[in-house]
């Protein structure tokens, strides 16, 4: 296990959790696999895994709650897993920090294409292999906005001289805005440069991020541009 990816998934479904399992470890994962949040929530905290994926509707403790208590304690990607693409529960899972989410019932290969992006935009490698490294997302020095630093090559930001903690999606979505500021940046385009998507995603991914973001760099920091996307303020 230690060479390999681990991924903890939470699911109370048998049939859904022991099929899902299985189809990961064919593609190389490490797998521990928890029926109810609790037990979900030893298992984190027991293995430390590289990336969880949680289905919000689990016994003991749900899954955005689950989100929330893993968000309290560490940055690892958090994939959640909704029954209803419509449903609430998808902005509450992301709004609990979840990084994406995953539409169940859903196709096995479309759900280890989505963890190797997840894994990619966290630097670890896919599958068994964690040997590669990601791409730094910018380098180069301190940029400054109003009260605002970003240290593109310690990869720490500051609001007036406070150091703010944010996810590596929150870092990468900020590196984004500060690569271009002041240029508008549609939710596709940051569908594909943030999330890795090659196809069409659901852009309140990215809404709700832009909103954890603010909250933590500032409200008017990042500007809405209504019908194109959004933008940082130089």
């Amino acid at each position: 296990m230690a060479d390999q990816t681990h991924v903890l998934f939470v699911e109370d479904d048998d049939v859904i959790r022991e099929a899902t399992q299985l189809a990961l470890e064919r593609d190389g994962f490490a797998v521990t696999a928890m029926p109810d949040g609790l037990s979900g929530l030893e298992a984190f905290r027991t293995n430390r895994p590289d990336i969880a994926l949680l289905d919000v509707m689990v016994p003991g403790l749900d899954g955005v709650s689950l989100c929330r208590r893993i968000r309290d304690e560490s940055t690892v990607p958090v994939i959640m897993l909704s029954a209803r693409a419509d449903s609430i529960d998808v902005v509450l899972g992301l709004e609990a920090g979840a990084d994406d989410y995953v539409t169940k019932p859903f196709d096995g290969a479309v759900l280890v294409a989505r963890i190797r992006a997840v894994l990619r935009r966290f630097g670890h490698a896919s599958g068994g292999d964690r040997g590669s490294e990601a791409e730094p997302a910018a380098t180069g020095g301190i940029l400054t906005f109003g009260d605002l630093e970003i240290d593109t090559e310690g990869m720490e930001v500051r609001r007036a001289g406070q150091t703010v903690a944010l996810t590596p999606t929150e870092m990468r979505l900020l590196l984004e805005f500060s690569s271009a500021p002041g240029t508008v940046l549609s939710r596709d385009k940051l569908l594909e440069r943030v999330w890795d998507y090659g196809w069409g995603g659901d852009t309140r991914v990215v809404d709700v991020h832009v909103q954890r973001l603010r909250q933590k760099i500032g409200q008017d920091r990042i500007e809405t541009v209504r019908g194109f996307g959004y933008k940082l303020k130089a």
